[in-house]
Parts: C-alpha cells; structure tokens; sequence
C-alpha cells in the first residue's frame, strides 16, 4: 500500500490508500502529525438551489420534511431550505425514509429536535444518503442514537454536524460510509456502531473530526458501564477508520469491544481524550498503523495513579483480543506499526483478564461467546477443561505484532512523576468461578511467553519501564530486550 499525505494550510492529512492490510507500514517517523479531518469549524455546504427533481422542505413549516417524506415514493431527493427545520411537538416526530431516498441540506439548514423529538432519521430503509445537514438538539435515549436509529443497511452519511444530541449522534449499518462529519458534543457517543443481529460489515469511518462526546459523563454515572467516548463498535465485521480527527472526548476515542473483527485504524489523529486513544477489547484481526496518538489518557491515568492502582493503564489498550486465521480477515494478527505516540500517558498494554471467559460470570459482555466457539452452553465443565473447549471458549490476546513505532515520553509534560511510562503484557492471577480451567498463573505464562506477542524494532524516546507477567514485576530496556527477548532492533534514548 502507499500511503501520500499532502500539506495544506496547518498540517493536513489525505490518505491515498488500497483495501489491503498486508502492505508494510510507512516508518514511524512518517505517521500523520494532523489530520485533514478539521472539520467542525466549517458550515456544511450544501447546494444553494434545489437539484433538478428535488422536493424543497420549507423551514417555516413545522413537520413539512416528514410530511413530505411520507408523501413521496422511494428514491426522492429532499432539499432542506436555509434556515431551522422542526419537526413537530411530540417524542415520536421522526423522519422514516424509504430507500434510496436522499437528504440535502442547503447552507443553512438545520434540523432541530429543540429537546423534545428523540429521533431525526429512523426506519430500516436501506441506501439512503443524508448530506450537508446540521442536526442537533434531539434527545435519543441512551445507547440509542438519532440518525439511523434503526441501522439501516447502505447509508452515506456526509459532510453533515451532528452535535450537542442525548446518546449517540449516529447508528450504523452495514456498508455504511460515514464520511467528513463533524460528530461533536454528543451526550455519550459520537457514533454507536450497534446492530442487534450482528451483521455490520463493510463499515467505512473516514475524514471525520470527532470530539467532545460523552458530554453526560456516563461512566461516573453508571460506573464500569464501558459505553462512552467517541466511537464505540460492537459486532463490526470489517471496517475501516482512517484520516480521522478524534480529540478531547470524554473517555475513549475509539473502542472496539465485543466480537468485532477485521479493522483497519490507519492515518488518524487521535489526541487529548481523556481515556485510550484506541482500545480493542474481546475482538480479532486488526491492523493499527501510521497513527499520530498524542496527550491521551491523561485523566483516566492520573485517576489510576492517584488512587494507588497499579494497573498499567494504556493508550492503545488491547483486552482479550488477537489475530485468530480461523476468523477470515485481511491479516491473521494484530498488526500496531508505523504509528507515533507522544506524550500519552503509558504507550501500550496487552492484557488478559483469566476470569473472563465465556460463560463465566466474570465476562462483562454477558451471554457473549467467542467467534470460534460460539455456543456458551458448551463452556462449562466437563467440556472446558479438554480441547479444543479449553482453547476456543475464550477470547485471547494473542499473534501481537508491535513494530517500527515511535514511543516519545516527556514526564514535565504528561505532569506525572511515576508510572505514566509502560508497556505491559499480564495477566491476573485465576481465581474465579470456582469451576474456572484458567486459575492461577495459567492466562499470565500463556500471553507473556506463549501466545506470540511481540515487540521489535521501534524507537523509544523518554523513562520507558515495562511490566511483564503480572502487575509486580516491572523491568528496565536492559531486562525487558534480555530476560524477555522483547523489543529486538529496537532503540532506547532516555531522554531529548
């Protein structure tokens, strides 16, 4: 693959780029230092006149886009004229498009649910486009989102600002696009890539700026939750995430927890959220590659260390996930190259939790089972203790390739005086249930030494430490490249 980026005004980022995930990553020294994605101060621009067959939408009336929607057969082009559209007094007052149908905001126009109506664009229609619209004040409940409430398949959503809704901005679909949006100040999500069935393939999440989500702090609400930050998946089969900007969200910028697989994370600016930049968590395959990661994590870290939590909190987090070939996918592993982190708190962390398994009341995505074992009942014992059940009934952190990064540090500037510095591969100590296969150091010897998780030939700048194994055992470059023949071909500078 050739990746070109091309300098505009500040530093622009425009990714020139081929489906495949294979092709080697640019050295890390060539990761994006800022994305084309700066787009939340610019106006969507749509046309200042009806197209030709368009049916215009008149802000002065209340409810003339869902009247009119309704009215019209399957395939209208709708162009909303400048100025504020409503839709009505009630929850339920919503935009259901037929398929095909296409939504063109004019500069100007703006589609207000002014804190009553709950959603914009529901339904299941498929193919529909919705373009150059402001869309803003609705108030979706949570983890439920506004446009595409239902996740239809097809949907091209672009060049809109979606801001300042309840829940999520955006659903998704399959073979959706999603593309130079601004997604900002939503009350926890700026997209929520949920389907129910699972089936959300082909997802592409490109150009975006993507900031200040999860206004409602939901974590302190409802602690533990995992349901915040600016983009979370769930069950996606296939996407793609590049050239975005993803900055100052509240909690994680990009998640990716439960049976997700074949994700490409390539070529984006992720910066100043408060948790990980990109966190993985109980998934398979990805490639995350020629990323700028800078000044994340730094609340949820300096909560950590205030606390007296040990954990080696990460930037880019990776939680009972792995490259599986028995999963189809455009690579077999977990790919993390060419990418710069500067200044996060701590850079990488490989964890897997030995109580989290399938069927085990340990496993916070409960009634979820592994993509290669997917039928829970038999994750119980006798079966679990004899392969291929003991192998296959959890999810692994596994086949880690982390290579030709650059690691910068400066503890003046992250403002920490400790443990803002680490790379980690661990486990704990298996404990529960009591009929657990996986208790004692079981999980902890299987993804230090094991599961072939590996780091080489990346470039370190700063008080780099490493916690191998278990929160207890911290080592220095010296041990970490010795004892545990990590980080082969790599350079290690103290500081500068």
């Amino acid at each position: 693959m050739k990746l070109c980026w091309v300098l505009l005004g500040l530093l622009v980022l425009t990714a020139c780029s081929s489906s495949s995930t294979e092709d080697k990553a640019a050295p890390a020294d060539a990761a994006p230092a800022a994305s084309a994605a700066a787009v939340c101060d610019k106006e969507p621009a749509g046309p200042s006149a009806a197209p030709a067959g368009a049916v215009t939408i008149d802000p002065n009336i209340t409810g003339d886009l869902l009247a009119k929607t309704k009215a019209s057969p399957a395939g209208t082009t709708f162009w909303l004229a400048p100025g504020t559209h409503r839709l009505g007094s009630g929850n339920y007052d919503q935009v259901v498009p037929k398929d095909g149908d296409v939504f063109l905001g004019a500069p100007g126009a703006i589609l207000d649910g002014e804190h009553v109506n709950q959603y914009a664009f529901t339904g299941h229609a498929t193919n529909v486009s919705i373009q150059h619209l402001t869309v803003q004040n609705f108030t979706a409940p949570h983890d439920e989102g506004v446009v595409n409430h239902d996740s239809g398949d097809g949907w091209i959503i672009e060049h809109n600002t979606l801001q300042r809704n309840d829940g999520a901005a955006l659903m998704a679909g399959a073979r959706q696009q999603v593309r130079g949006n601004c997604l900002r100040d939503n009350g926890q999500y700026g997209m929520n890539a949920y389907k129910g069935d699972g089936t959300i393939t082909g997802l592409v999440v490109e150009g975006n700026e993507i900031v200040g989500n999860n206004t409602g702090d939901w974590e302190t609400k409802e602690p533990g939750c995992g349901c915040t930050g600016g983009i979370k998946f769930w069950a996606v089969n296939g996407a793609d995430v590049r050239g975005n900007w993803v900055h100052d969200n509240r909690g994680v910028g990009l998640w990716a927890d439960t049976n997700n697989n074949d994700f490409l994370i390539e070529g984006n600016l992720i910066e100043n959220n408060d948790g990980a930049a990109i966190e993985y968590e109980i998934s398979y395959n990805a490639t995350i590659r020629n990323n700028m990661i800078r000044k994340n994590n730094w609340v949820d870290g300096k909560k950590y260390a205030d606390r007296g939590d040990n954990f080696p909190l990460a930037t880019i987090y990776i939680s009972e996930s792995g490259g599986e070939p028995r999963v189809p996918a455009r690579t077999a592993k977990i790919d993390i190259a060419g990418n710069v982190l500067q200044n996060n708190w701590s850079g990488i962390t490989l964890w897997e939790n030995a109580d989290r398994f399938c069927n085990s009341p340990a496993n916070t995505s409960s009634g979820v089972c592994t993509l290669v074992q997917p039928d829970s009942a038999k994750c119980a014992r006798p079966g679990i203790m004899t392969q291929p059940l003991y192998s296959d009934c959890r999810w692994k952190t596994k086949n880690v390739d982390i290579h030709d990064n650059r690691f910068e540090l400066d503890p003046a500037v992250v403002g920490c005086t400790v443990s803002c510095g680490r790379m980690a591969v661990l486990s704990n100590f298996g404990t529960y249930p009591d009929w657990s296969p996986y208790k004692g150091d079981v999980v902890a010897d299987a993804i230090t030494t094991g599961q072939h998780n590996q780091w080489h030939d990346n470039t370190y700048v700063g008080p780099w430490s490493f916690v191998v194994h278990d929160t207890s055992q911290i080592l220095d470059s010296f041990q970490w490249q010795g004892t545990q023949q990590q980080d082969q071909g790599s350079t290690f500078t103290k500081g500068g």
